[in-house]
């Protein structure tokens, strides 16, 4: 690229002029092969997005983010603050695995699949298209007067907006709460529940902002990914790019004038106009390249005008431009995939190792050891239980050592419900011959219809006078 100024466009962002001021993006309306393919998955990703908190596996949620109650349900499986290794475990996996396919593919992923792109390239600037035409005609009717013409489709524009900015809430909210307390909430109005309310309309609020206005600044200047991207991208990631060896020296095509001279792009600029964050692809890969691929389709159809191959803007990596050759298993990208490959098996073998119930047997704050009889010492436990399947448990108890009896003074929790959390008291009395020979350590276990489910240690303290009297 020697032959660019690739410094000339890194001074300011594509969406801010020289002085300071925002300058409003009016990208033309992209068509093309991979526009096609972008339609198909953006609108596979709302149905399932819409769709979602309907869909259930097993008769339990698809996915559910309750973190009023701290309760999380990915593909039909129950997690809850228990689980907080299992979730960091996933996490981790996501981030690798984004790592990994921003180093081979670039930023794919923000320009085909992140719900930013999908609705505002796909939803809502469809519908700026339907109502107020093309680039050069939203153009025109922004910098037109106020009429009766420019006052309805504004409005219209904007109420549409609005309306899809509730529904989104509203389906965001049912992620969190679940469908049937979504539905609940809504039912009962907004006098029965004035903080789910306020959360509606805080949401509906930010969802209408941001892609009534804010649009492409929530990538270019919010996103941190797009910086990200000079850290994970070498010569050999496949990003979108322009092959300078072919277009350059870039000029217009005139007739009766010898081509030899010049490269491909004729310099029309259409690549630019299509742009949904308002750069020029042509200086190179810039942060806030999204790889929408809008560049390519117009730019194809472009050189298919002027009997030209096409792939002048395309995927490929700088090298493969260089030297015209692609290499996608690189020691970066295997290092990424090792520690892919370990995380996933990792989670793997925690998921079967995962107890379907959490006890915790932890001794009664402020309590201290009692002594009755003269020969019994007593010790007085709070047990905690949570049924983390969607099933329900009939439990019983024991403890070791065998010596030991347990006592539940309201009675033990026979049946633990499923999803629920239950807590009570117990206590474990010993003789002062069987204390003698355990040391303080016990262990709880619970049985699951007569099957041993989880065992749990605790200590039982007493006297010391005991054992050394023995």
């Amino acid at each position: 690229m020697d032959s660019l100024n690739q410094e000339q466009f890194r001074g300011q962002l594509a969406t801010v002029g020289e002085k300071g001021k925002r300058n409003w993006i009016f990208p033309k309306k992209p068509k093309g092969f991979y526009h096609n393919y972008r339609r198909i998955l953006a609108w596979l990703l709302l149905i399932l997005f819409f769709a979602g908190p309907f869909i259930t596996i097993g008769g339990h949620p698809l996915l559910l983010f309750n973190i009023f109650d701290r309760e999380f349900v990915i593909l039909g499986s129950v997690f809850w603050p228990q689980d907080t290794h299992l979730l960091i475990f996933l996490l981790l996996i996501f981030v690798i695995f984004v790592l990994l396919f921003t180093v081979v593919f670039g930023r794919v992923w923000c320009g085909w699949a992140c719900p930013q792109t999908v609705f505002m390239e796909m939803v809502f600037r469809k519908i700026e298209y339907w109502i107020e035409g093309d680039a050069n005609q939203q153009r025109k009717l922004a910098a037109a007067p106020w009429s009766f013409n420019k006052i309805w489709k504004k409005s219209l524009k904007q109420a549409i907006f609005l309306a899809i900015a509730f529904w989104v809430s509203h389906t965001f909210m049912a992620y969190l709460l679940g469908i049937d307390e979504m539905t609940t909430v809504i039912k009962a109005g907004p006098n029965a529940n004035w903080s789910g309310f306020t959360g509606l309309l805080v949401f509906t609020g930010i969802f209408y902002f941001v892609f009534s206005y804010f649009r492409e600044q929530a990538c270019t200047v919010v996103c941190p990914y797009g910086r990200l991207q000079g850290v994970f991208l070498d010569k050999k990631s496949i990003v979108v790019i322009y092959d300078w060896l072919r277009g350059e020296p870039r000029g217009k095509m005139k007739k009766r004038e010898p081509q030899a001279d010049k490269g491909d792009c004729i310099d029309c600029n259409l690549c630019v106009q299509v742009c949904p964050t308002g750069i020029d692809i042509r200086n190179g890969t810039q942060m806030e390249c999204v790889n929408c691929t809008a560049c390519i389709d117009a730019c194809d159809e472009v050189m298919t005008k002027i009997d030209k191959p096409k792939g002048l803007i395309r995927f490929d990596s700088e090298e493969g431009v260089e030297k015209k050759k692609k290499k996608l298993i690189t020691p970066r990208v295997m290092a990424y995939s090792a520690v892919l490959a370990i995380l996933v098996v990792a989670m793997g073998f925690l998921l079967v190792q995962r107890a379907p119930i959490e006890v915790t047997v932890t001794r009664t704050p402020g309590s201290i050891y009692q002594i009755k009889n003269d020969s019994i010492i007593s010790n007085m436990y709070q047990m905690e239980m949570i049924n983390k399947s969607f099933d329900d448990m009939n439990l019983s108890y024991k403890v070791i050592p065998k010596s030991a009896t347990l006592f539940f003074p309201a009675g033990p929790i026979k049946v633990l419900e499923g999803q629920a959390k239950e807590d009570t008291y117990v206590f474990i009395e010993m003789t002062k011959d069987s204390f003698s020979k355990i040391d303080e350590e016990i262990v709880v276990e619970i049985y699951r219809d007569g099957k041993l489910i989880q065992k749990v240690d605790s200590r039982f303290p007493g006297p010391k006078t005991f054992n050394n009297a023995l």
